[in-house]
């Protein structure tokens, strides 16, 4: 086995090498990237992402980021475009070529039929002076002095480059579009990121049942409400305020201090004062308010109006947590 060291050394050499070349791009960053930006939001059409490859595979990549964030696009692998996929492209759209050379074979090919159709087309390429960089209408400069690769030959820094140009674009677009985290919501409905910024507390509570016992009510029967509504909790009530909560561990301290629990109430042992949240706030902001109490579950509340609990195990079970 190779020494650990010389692993690590390889590792943090290869992010530094990368690292440096990512901050050199805010220098290649120029006005033809802000007409880019300007023509795109101006556009009806998609933007249409192109490119042979391992720039092919970040093109797919950038589609993605701009789909989920408020701009249509789709992909166009350039091989696939000149054997009869270049009907992809409609009248409006806006097309984006990536090319480290910029003199590839298909790119050669691709950019006349692009220009004959009419469209915009912006080229990504790490040299500007090559065949895409002179007949792009803008172009986005991805230049990096050499590759992660010893060899210098696989793409490794100059597809980070095209990566992190096309993060730059995205999130251009989407703050001049004013893109909120309800927008996102949206476009992401599914999954852990969906729920985080969609589910509400109500939504959790609206699936568990709801345990109340009266201030009055024999512990024996408010265990017997905590075990029948399997929550690990219930709500002790004054009429229709919550004057407290009882949590399994209120019964385990009840146990350890009382003998005979025979004539205890509700109130004998009930927390007064319990932590509640609004059932119309996002779950993700329940799992903060328990984390930061160090607790397991919150009463939900409509108004002034008790409606139920929602407990930790309803957000790990959701994916919040």
């Amino acid at each position: 086995m190779k020494d650990s060291k010389a692993i690590l050394e390889i590792a943090r050499k290869t992010i530094a090498s990368e690292g440096e070349a990512i901050l050199h791009l805010q220098s290649l960053v120029t006005g033809d990237f802000a007409r880019a930006v300007t023509r795109i939001l101006e556009s009806e059409g998609r933007v249409v992402v192109s490119g042979i490859g391992k720039s092919a595979i970040i093109a797919s990549k950038i589609v993605a980021t701009l789909n989920s964030t408020g701009t249509p696009a789709i992909f166009m692998h350039a091989a696939d475009a000149i054997h009869g996929d270049l009907g992809t492209i409609q009248k409006d759209d806006v097309v984006i070529c990536i090319s480290k050379s910029g003199n590839t074979p298909e790119i050669k090919m691709l950019v006349p039929l692009i220009k004959q159709g009419g469209n915009l087309l912006i080229g990504m390429t790490g040299h500007p002076e090559s065949f895409l960089g002179e007949q792009a209408d803008f172009v986005l400069n991805t230049y990096v002095e050499k590759e992660a690769c010893p060899n210098n030959l696989a793409p490794t820094t100059s597809t980070t480059a095209q990566l992190v140009m096309g993060d730059a674009l995205a999130i251009c677009l989407l703050e001049l579009r004013g893109f909120s985290s309800r927008d996102f919501a949206r476009y992401h409905p599914g999954g852990t990121l969906g729920k985080k910024l969609y589910l509400r507390v109500s939504d959790i509570v609206s699936q568990n049942q709801v345990p109340r016992v009266s201030q009055d009510t024999p512990v024996k029967d408010a265990i017997v409400e905590i075990s029948e509504k399997m929550l690990g909790v219930t709500a002790v009530m004054d009429g229709e305020r919550i004057a407290g909560i009882i949590t399994d561990g209120d019964i385990r301290r009840m146990l350890n201090k009382y003998d005979n629990i025979g004539e205890l109430k509700a109130r004998d042992i009930m927390t007064h004062n319990p932590k509640t949240i609004d059932a119309e706030v996002l779950a993700i902001k329940a799992l903060k308010q328990m984390q930061d109490n160090d607790i397991s579950q919150l009463l939900a509340t409509e108004g002034n109006r008790y409606v139920g609990v929602v407990h930790i195990h309803n957000l790990m079970k959701e994916g919040i947590l």
